[in-house]
C-alpha cells in the first residue's frame, strides 16, 4: 500500500472560509470502543451552529464508513460541506484520535509513510527462494521459486570436480531466475536473507543498480518467515534512522557554509510556502500551536485574532501540521527523527531545492 498519493491528495484540501469543516478520525479496533462518541460529543458542544451542523452530517458519513469496515484500523477523512470522504485501511494500529480543523489532519499518515517505507525481502538458499513485497510492515505480495538442483545432477560415475562444476552452474542459473523475478517487481529497497553464503552469492549476480538498493542482509533459515519479517522490519527502521541522521548532518554542513538549508520555524515555514523545500526534517512528536488565515495562508505561532494582511478571522492550527501540508503539496520528502541536533536547530529544518 503506497500512502503517498493519498497524503498528497489530502494535503490539497482546505476550507478557505476558515470554517472547521474537515473531520479526521484515526480509529484502532483494539482501543476504547466509546472513544468516538465521547470525542463527537465534546467537539460538537464547542462548535458554532453552522460548524456543528456540518460536523453532525460529516460524522454520519464517517460512522457509515467505519461500520462498513468493521474491525479494521482506519484513517477516515471527511467533509459534508465539500462532499469528501476518504477511508484508508491500515495494517498498523494507531492511537485513536478525532481532529476537527480547516483541513485534513495528515501528520500520522506522513509518519507512517516515513517509518514504514516499502521494501522487498528476498529469502533464499541454493535451491529455493521467497520474495516478499512489504508495505506498512505487512506482506503485500509473495513469490516462491524452487529448483531441485541435487536431483538434477546425481553424482553417479562423475568425478567430484565435474559434479561440483555442474551443480555450481545450476545454482547460478537458479539465482538468475530469481533475479528476473526480482527485477520484474521493480524494488526500491532490498533486504537479503538466508543461511550461509547464499546471500553473498546472490548479491554477486545482482547488477550494480540493484546492489546499491540492498540495505541489509540477515542470516536466517529460509523457513522462519515470521522471524524474518520481524527482523527485516527492524533492519528497515534502523536504515530509516540512519538516513534521517545523515540528513541532519547534511543540513548542518549546509548551515555552516550558508548553503541550501533552513532551520527553525520562521525560515522553514517561509521555504515551505514558497515551494523551495526538497527534504523536510521534523523532530518526532514536536507540535506548535499557532493560527492560520485560510484566505491568505498566513501562518503564525501563537494566537492572533485577526489576520494582519487581510483583516479576516484566523483559526487555531498546529503550525507543524501546516508546514507538512505545504511540503506535501510541493512534492517534498518528509523525514521524522529524534536526532538531538535537530532539537538544537529549532525542532525543524529542511534542505532546499534552490
Amino acid at each position: 500500500m503506497d500512502l503517498q498519493p493519498s497524503i498528497r491528495e489530502l494535503s490539497e484540501y482546505y476550507d478557505k472560509d476558515s470554517q472547521n469543516t474537515f473531520v479526521s478520525v484515526y480509529i484502532n479496533k483494539k482501543d476504547d470502543p466509546r472513544f468516538l462518541s465521547r470525542r463527537e460529543s465534546a467537539c460538537s458542544s464547542l462548535l458554532s451552529k453552522r460548524e456543528a451542523d456540518n460536523f453532525e452530517k460529516t460524522m454520519a458519513m464517517i460512522k457509515d464508513a467505519i461500520k462498513s469496515e468493521r474491525g479494521k484500523t482506519l484513517a477516515v477523512f471527511a467533509s459534508h460541506k465539500y462532499n469528501i470522504l476518504k477511508s484508508i485501511s491500515l495494517p498498523i494500529a494507531l492511537h485513536n484520535s478525532l481532529v476537527v480543523d480547516t483541513s485534513p489532519y495528515i501528520r500520522p499518515l506522513a509518519r507512517l509513510h516515513d517509518e514504514f517505507e516499502d521494501y522487498t525481502l528476498v529469502v533464499l538458499d541454493s535451491h529455493q527462494a521467497k520474495i516478499f513485497s512489504i508495505s506498512l510492515g505487512s506482506v503485500e505480495n509473495e513469490k516462491r521459486l524452487s529448483e531441485d538442483i541435487m536431483n538434477k545432477h546425481k553424482k553417479g560415475g562423475w568425478s567430484q570436480q565435474r559434479f561440483q562444476r555442474l551443480r555450481k552452474g545450476a545454482i547460478h542459473r537458479f539465482y538468475t531466475e530469481v533475479l528476473e523475478k526480482l527485477e520484474s517487481m521493480e524494488p526500491e529497497r532490498i533486504i537479503l536473507a538466508g543461511p550461509g553464503t547464499a546471500k553473498q552469492h546472490f548479491m554477486d549476480v545482482l547488477p550494480q543498480q540493484l546492489q546499491q538498493k540492498v540495505i541489509s542482509t540477515i542470516d536466517s533459515s529460509v523457513d522462519d518467515v515470521q522471524g524474518l519479517l520481524s527482523s527485516s522490519i527492524t533492519a528497515m527502521r534502523d536504515h530509516e534512522q540512519q538516513q534521517a541522521d545523515a540528513l541532519v548532518e547534511q543540513i548542518k554542513s549546509e548551515v555552516f557554509k550558508e548553503g541550501l538549508a533552513v532551520y527553525g520555524l520562521e525560515e522553514t515555514l517561509q521555504a515551505a510556502q514558497q515551494g523551495k523545500i526538497d527534504v523536510l526534517v521534523i523532530e518526532k512528536d514536536y507540535k506548535l500551536k499557532g493560527c492560520i488565515c485560510e484566505h491568505c495562508q498566513l501562518i503564525k505561532a501563537g494566537p492572533i485574532k485577526d489576520c494582519p494582511i487581510c483583516g479576516g478571522p484566523t483559526s487555531e492550527a498546529d503550525v507543524i501540521e501546516e508546514i507538512i501540508e505545504f511540503a506535501e503539496r510541493t512534492d517534498a520528502t518528509i523525514e521524522f527523527t529524534t536526532h538531538e541536533e535537530l532539537h538544537n536547530l529549532g525542532h525543524i529544518a529542511a534542505l532546499l531545492r534552490y
